[in-house]
């Protein structure tokens, strides 16, 4: 059937709308009060939706959580390839230095964005914890091919570099919680400084 216009605006367009809106409004709740305290009536209320709508676009809160997470790490890897692709023949150290730089600022430049990826997600439920250990994979099998690119070209000697990108992500990760979560008023080129330290000092004996 053809999609009935109300207002100038078809029934997708508002659909789609209702669920920019509901990712807006999980950013700002999550990202500021936490998931745990946030209820989809309350996620409703922020993004002036019905329940009935929530439901048309999202099977729950998890869903919702998934959505966002998706849509965080997606841009931090497009923001991490085009800075590789940008650095051309740089350095190793300047090329890892640019990587860092591109992923924290795609994930931590919000602080909201920063606690949603780093720390909202964590422990949620088994559906969840798949799905972010899913992507620390990815990102694990992006940076080791990245490595083994770099030893191609001969800048780096040529070794197994799975455990290291391995550890690095948890690196990653475990500094970005630590900073989002306010433990330590920590800045953020401060976080940037020591993710590089390591990233190089992993790298260091390959060089």
């Amino acid at each position: 059937m053809p999609d009935r216009v109300y207002a100038g605006r078809s029934a997708a367009d508002r659909r789609a709308e209702r669920r920019r809106r509901l990712l807006r409004a999980g950013l700002a709740l999550f990202g500021t009060r936490g998931y745990a305290a946030t209820s989809i009536e309350k996620l409703c209320a922020a993004a002036g939706v019905s329940t009935r709508n929530f439901y048309e676009e999202f099977t729950g809160r998890e869903e919702l959580l998934l959505a966002l997470h998706d849509g965080a790490q997606q841009r931090a890897m497009s923001a991490v390839s085009a800075a590789l692709a940008r650095a051309g023949e740089e350095p190793l150290a300047r090329r890892i230095e640019l990587a860092v730089s591109a992923y924290l600022t795609a994930t931590a430049t919000d602080p909201r964005w920063a606690r949603l990826s780093a720390v909202e997600v964590v422990g949620v439920s088994a559906t969840v914890e798949r799905h972010r250990l899913a992507w620390r994979s990815r990102w694990a099998e992006f940076l080791a091919a990245e490595a083994r690119r770099d030893a191609a070209r001969g800048r780096t000697r040529d070794r197994d570099f799975d455990l290291t990108a391995v550890a690095l992500t948890g690196a990653v990760d475990e500094l970005l919680r630590h900073w989002a979560a306010g433990e330590r008023q920590v800045e953020l080129d401060d976080v940037v400084a020591e993710l590089v330290r390591i990233a190089t000092a992993a790298l260091a004996d390959s060089a």
